[in-house]
């Protein structure tokens, strides 16, 4: 008695349909993931504000006024990183502190500038994100809200 030998492995349709999906899939994921490497960046730009945060919360609390100038809290005037061009206090408005993207920042950051501005209250002082109209006059533009981190989007 003869028996019918069967094919082994997928046909050229399955296949197509596979590849389609991955496909699919990475059109996807591509675009989500860039988005998730330029909000890194952005991080960055917190992670350096970190420290101008304390130290002017350290000279109003000795002082009780705001200042403009990353010299009068102790900071260094150039405070940068691989994302960052630089960060600090803004010289046209006492207490907000500014980073301006650039370096290796992805396109879609670089230029911009994410800014704190202090709220104080009965002595103590914390920060908002901030797009502070002011700010404009440095010939930059905030970066998008679906780059900020969650605490700064509106």
């Amino acid at each position: 008695m003869r028996t019918q030998q069967q094919n082994q492995g997928f046909t050229l349709i399955e296949l197509m349909i596979v590849v389609a999906i991955i496909a699919i899939l990475a059109a996807i994921a591509i675009p989500a993931y860039q988005d998730y490497l330029i909000r890194s960046q952005v991080s960055e730009g917190m992670t350096l504000m970190d420290g101008a945060k304390t130290a002017l919360a350290e000279f109003y609390s000795n002082t009780g006024r705001m200042t403009a100038s990353n010299g009068s809290v102790g900071l260094s005037s150039t405070i940068t990183g691989s994302y960052v061009t630089s960060s600090g206090l803004n010289n046209a408005n006492p207490g907000v502190i500014v980073a301006i993207y650039g370096n290796k920042a992805n396109a879609a950051i670089s230029g911009k500038y994410i800014a704190l501005s202090p709220i104080t209250a009965a002595g103590s002082i914390s920060f908002v994100c901030t797009n502070k109209a002011g700010l404009g006059r440095m010939g930059k533009s905030p970066v998008a809200s679906k780059y900020l981190p969650t605490s700064c989007r509106s």
